[in-house]
């Protein structure tokens, strides 16, 4: 169980946490109830406890066997991450989520099934249910659904994790070892072969409604989980397997070994497979881009000399702390790379520590990792190699320090039986191990010894670990000692008031460095150079998000090549976001309070740019509430003021957070906010609604109101026509689109006749092709004969006569098209249409020559 002090997993039966020393509670086997260890009877239950109360906490394990209720989710659902997902619950009523589906099952579980007895059978399965959940809920996925003889998972969902595919990896690792040595078990102990098998794949889902139980409802989003459930079904006995799409997310964070392509029934194209066999060294994006080449480092020469500066300042005795912060993606890392490289260059020790996304909820894993870099303990060392090197280290730095070798020994899970460390509460033990630190700085700077110590990702710090880190900034004042460490706008750093700390804010880089990586890229071909603008406009000067789009186009084959001398081939109507890019902005909006993610949310519908009494008028928060939430908008960088006066205008900072934001809402809400956002323009836009009918039609259009969207573009057209013969000509296309779908309702037919016949104009004035004519014309003739419009049948006859005469060719049907129109103004009895009528025929007589 996990000891309540400092969160260590401890194993069944012990008493005391064999991290801290705390006292583990105790809990019945029969009920869960607590229990003392002096207690012989369940207090609860009235159980026996026997050898005593189990360390483990008591979960109902489900019993598999069909037609038997399931248990509530919340029995299985460790209590943190339940609290974690019912804070955020009504949030989550209705949402695209980008999650790593996991299937688990038991091959052959029938025929192992007959094998036992069905208590044994049962015993079997909550010891394998519990390897498959424990190994699920450590990486903070959540468990869908029982299917039987196995589990359905989700990461990324109900909680939202930009890493979601690692943790599914990390967490089909665990579970596959440690089922592998129960079945090694099973073998040995009863001679039974129990095998399972693993899928892996990523996707989007819709996440429906949660309730208070935790029950919650997914529903797949194109195949996501039917292709996991048959890569589960594909697998290797006791291997996991996963999609290209879930390798294209974990690529170089592990050892994957491509297994082919293979046919999916309901798939055009053969899938490709790999199997997950282990990890592999990279911690982070950095880490992975290192191994298959950095790009170009620009931009950042301002930063690295004040980290330099700082270095300087540390070498004189002056013990520094610098903070660069900044949102993901601007190169927090990259520069802390460069700045190391450059420390080691001039044989400056640095000791490095990376707080991985996984890592919350797992105590002290970047302060142990900091200290076996620091004692130079390898992968590979046993417990007796890490005390030598340990020990050795502090013997000679200061003999003194040796009388906490113990405390050290234990703390970093490499004890000494012969001399464990003395009894202490974990609060004394924690103090000690801070006084330690304390005593290492000193002693290093009593020596001369410059140091650089390097914390990656503080934001993904636990908290065990966050106090160390608090320590460490107080003992390095007025030593030579440099902590450099980097960070998301959202952690607080408690140690911000500290005279010697800096904080370094990371900002976009500039049009030119950013033209300047682009170019090195992809190259300066003539065919990428419109490119490159509209990509620098996309990812706001975020190196990161323009690497990825960049990846992301050249896997897609549009741009072909080698790096730095890349083609476009295709012209390109819209940038789609990165699937990994989409992961980290989508995470971050989710780790948003409630009430800031609404409206986060209803910004991106209204659109990019959005007026304050707008905003107001669709929102549903009380002022005060709204005024905090855009507060906490603009702190994180979603986004920013444009205008305060006279009215406030905001703007989302990022397109491709306001891309993400939209389109991760279900299409049923965003239509109902499209509606309200309609109304409230029109109602706001007084003498200028012409001005605005192309926005209203927009919404309108969103929301499903056809006829009324019809309705503003015909505005917006007749509006445009006056000085912009294009957009006209789309609005009126638009407009004969809409209207089709409603061709059952008379105003529709109407307005059909009548954008067929004004685009009918406005392509002979721009020089349009034949079959679009044709198409406008035909369309028009039905529309107008099915009203009995006369005027517009020979309005069109003429306009597509009036086409045809601009071709030498046709100009016979120019006459032909010209008489027609004016026979039916001659029926229509129309005195002004018939004069027009007959200009039109005259002018297609004098053209042909017949006059």
């Amino acid at each position: 169980m996990n000891c309540p002090v400092c969160d260590t997993e401890n194993r069944a039966g012990r008493k005391f946490c064999t991290n801290c020393g705390a006292s583990l509670p105790l809990t019945c086997t029969g009920c869960g109830a607590p229990c003392e260890a002096h207690e012989k009877f369940c207090g609860e239950c009235g159980a026996s406890l026997g050898a005593g109360a189990s360390s483990h906490p008591a979960q109902p394990a489900p019993d598999h066997r069909p037609n038997h209720v399931r248990p509530e989710p919340r029995t299985y659902t460790p209590k943190h991450l339940a609290d974690k997902i019912l804070q955020s619950k009504s949030a989550l009523e209705g949402e695209r989520k980008q999650v790593t589906v996991l299937f688990a099952d038991i091959q052959g579980s029938m025929q192992l099934a007959t094998q036992l007895d069905p208590e044994q059978w049962h015993g079997l399965l909550e010891r394998y249910f519990a390897i498959l959940t424990d190994a699920v809920h450590r990486f903070e996925g959540t468990v869908n659904q029982y299917t039987g003889d196995g589990i359905m998972a989700l990461f990324g969902a109900p909680i939202a994790h930009e890493d979601h595919a690692q943790r599914a990896c990390y967490a089909a690792l665990q579970a596959r070892d440690h089922l592998r040595a129960f079945a090694d078990e099973l073998r040995l102990t009863q001679g039974l072969n129990f095998s399972f098998r693993i899928g892996l794949n990523s996707g989007d889902v819709v996440v429906g409604k949660i309730g208070d139980d935790l029950r919650m409802d997914y529903t797949a989003q194109g195949a996501t989980v039917g292709i996991a459930q048959r890569i589960e079904q594909l697998a290797a006995p006791g291997h996991v397997y996963l999609s290209g799409a879930t390798e294209h997310l974990v690529a170089g964070y592990f050892q994957l070994r491509a297994m082919g392509k293979t046919d999916l029934k309901g798939l055009a194209e053969a899938l490709p497979l790999f199997e997950l066999e282990a990890t592999c060294s990279a911690r982070n994006r950095l880490d992975v881009s290192i191994t298959r080449g950095l790009s170009r480092f620009v931009g950042r020469t301002a930063e690295m000399q004040t980290l330099e500066a700082a270095l300087t300042r540390t070498q004189s005795g002056h013990g520094q702390v610098i903070g660069i912060v900044g949102e993901p993606g601007l190169g927090k890392s990259r520069l802390c790379y460069e700045f190391v490289e450059h420390c080691r260059l001039q044989k400056i020790p640095v000791f490095e520590a990376h707080c991985p996304a996984h890592g919350k909820n797992i105590p002290y894993l970047p302060i142990l990792e900091l200290f076996r870099n620091y004692f130079d303990i390898k992968t590979d060392d046993d417990a007796a190699q890490a005390r030598k090197k340990i020990a050795g280290t502090l013997t000679l730095l200061d003999p003194a320090l040796s009388e906490s070798l113990p405390v050290l020994f234990e703390f970093m899970g490499v004890g000494d039986a012969s001399h464990p460390a003395p009894r202490m509460d974990a609060e004394a033990k924690q103090r000690q191990l801070y006084e330690l630190m304390h005593r290492i700085v000193r002693a290093q700077d009593a020596q001369g010894q410059l140091s650089v110590t390097l914390i990656d990702d503080l934001h993904w710090i636990d908290a065990g670990s966050d106090g160390f880190v608090n320590q460490l900034v107080s003992a390095v004042a007025g030593r030579r000692s440099l902590i450099v460490l980097n960070f998301r706008p959202e952690y607080i750093a408690a140690f911000a008031a500290k005279a010697h700390y800096q904080q370094l804010p990371l900002v976009p880089l500039g049009d030119a460095p950013l033209r300047e990586l682009i170019a090195d890229l992809i190259g300066r071909d003539e065919s990428v150079t419109e490119l490159s603008t509209r990509i620098i406009d996309w990812t706001s000067g975020n190196p990161f998000y323009t690497e990825e789009l960049i990846n992301a186009l050249i896997e897609a084959g549009d741009l072909i090549g080698h790096p730095g001398h890349y083609r476009l081939m295709t012209t390109l109507a819209r940038l789609v976001v990165p699937t990994n890019v989409r992961a980290v902005l989508a995470a971050r909006i989710d780790r948003l309070p409630e009430a800031a993610k609404r409206l986060l949310q209803t910004a991106a519908v209204i659109g990019k740019e959005f007026s304050g009494p707008l905003f107001e008028a669709v929102t549903e928060l009380p002022a005060s509430e709204q005024a905090a939430a855009l507060e906490r908008l603009k702190a994180a960088d979603f986004i920013y003021e444009r205008a305060l006066y006279p009215i406030f205008e905001y703007a989302f900072k990022h397109p491709l957070t306001h891309e993400v934001a939209y389109q991760s809402q279900l299409q049923s809400r965003r239509a109902v906010v499209h509606a309200a956002v309609a109304r409230a323009l029109e109602a706001q836009a007084g003498d200028k609604l012409d001005e605005q009918a192309a926005l209203l039609a927009h919404h309108c259009e969103e929301a499903g109101e056809v006829l009324n969207a019809a309705r503003w573009h015909r505005r917006a057209a007749e509006w445009a026509g006056l000085n912009d013969l294009r957009a006209a000509l789309h609005h009126w296309q638009r407009v004969r689109e809409l209207a089709h779908v409603e061709r059952e309702n008379p105003e529709a037919t109407a307005l059909l006749a009548l954008a067929c016949s004004q685009a009918l104009m406005f392509v002979m004035r721009l020089g349009g092709s034949a079959a679009v004519s044709e198409a406008l014309f035909e369309d028009g003739c039905v529309a107008a004969e099915q009203i009995d419009d006369l005027a517009l049948l020979a309005t069109l006859n003429a306009a597509y006569g009036g086409m045809l005469g601009l071709n030498h060719a046709l100009v016979l049907d120019h006459v032909r098209y010209a008489a027609e129109g004016a026979r039916i103004a001659d029926r229509a009895g129309n005195p002004a249409m018939r004069v027009a009528a007959r200009g039109h025929l005259l002018w297609g007589h004098l053209h042909c020559g017949q006059l």
